[in-house]
């Protein structure tokens, strides 16, 4: 056995997982949509993980051949170690997507971006024309940016002015997302950093406002994708 399969000998790419049997439950109903032949939009997150899973075993144990479109690595290496095959959005379109999310208010808005991947999870639920989020009941709120900070990618040179920007327009509380894994900040799939932004008040217009700043990337807000909404449990 090979060292990169050593990493995934008992099958985990997670630790201890919150909320686990429903989140399975989640998953499996998730998976009942697949359709032979189809081409998935797969998320990232423990939900998401669960889900890709989900979608595995019935592949297996039904013959369905499908094809994934990862939003992140951590998904791609989650497909790769269920042998899933994969593509991308250059090549491929999916034909319906789904993903977790670190909020959902009651209009299916949502804030996404604590595992880094928010560029590449945005072009995949645009690229696709129908979308789901499975979520468990925490994640439900009134109003975005109730218990977590808006996540913004910005491209290295542009750090300073972004936060000056920002400050203009009245944000007091923003950070640099540290690395956990070492020494300095978190560095996207696309050699970029993350500032995490704390917004008093988000309206449809705040995303648009955040992409007019030069050097900003992507931000975590997605309003008006209208996904719909699995809640586990």
């Amino acid at each position: 056995m090979g060292s990169w399969e050593v990493a995934f000998d008992d099958g985990q790419l997670f630790g201890a997982i919150a909320n686990e049997p429903a989140k399975r439950a989640a998953a499996a109903r998730m998976a009942e949509r697949l359709r032979p032949g189809d081409v998935v939009g797969v998320g990232s997150g423990t939900t998401s993980w669960l889900t890709i899973e989900a979608l595995a075993d019935r592949a297996d144990a039904e013959g369905i051949a499908w094809t994934a479109v990862p939003t992140s690595l951590e998904s791609e290496l989650a497909c790769a170690r269920r042998a899933v095959a994969t593509g991308s959005l250059a090549a491929l379109r999916p034909d319906w997507s789904f993903d977790g999310a670190d909020e959902v208010d009651p209009a299916g808005n949502l804030i996404k971006g604590r595992g880094g991947a928010l560029l590449r999870e945005k072009l995949v639920m645009a690229s696709s024309p129908e979308r789901y989020v499975v979520v468990d009941p925490s994640k439900m709120v009134e109003r975005l940016g109730t218990r977590f900070r808006v996540p913004v990618e910005v491209v290295p040179e542009a750090m300073r002015l972004v936060r000056d920007a920002l400050a203009r327009r009245g944000v007091t509380e923003v950070t640099v997302r540290r690395s956990e894994g070492k020494d300095g900040p978190t560095i996207t799939e696309h050699g970029n950093y993350l500032l995490d932004a704390r917004l008093n008040e988000i309206g449809e217009h705040t995303e648009a406002e955040l992409k007019a700043i030069p050097g900003v990337v992507e931000s975590g807000l997605f309003f008006g994708y209208r996904p719909s909404v699995i809640v586990a449990g």
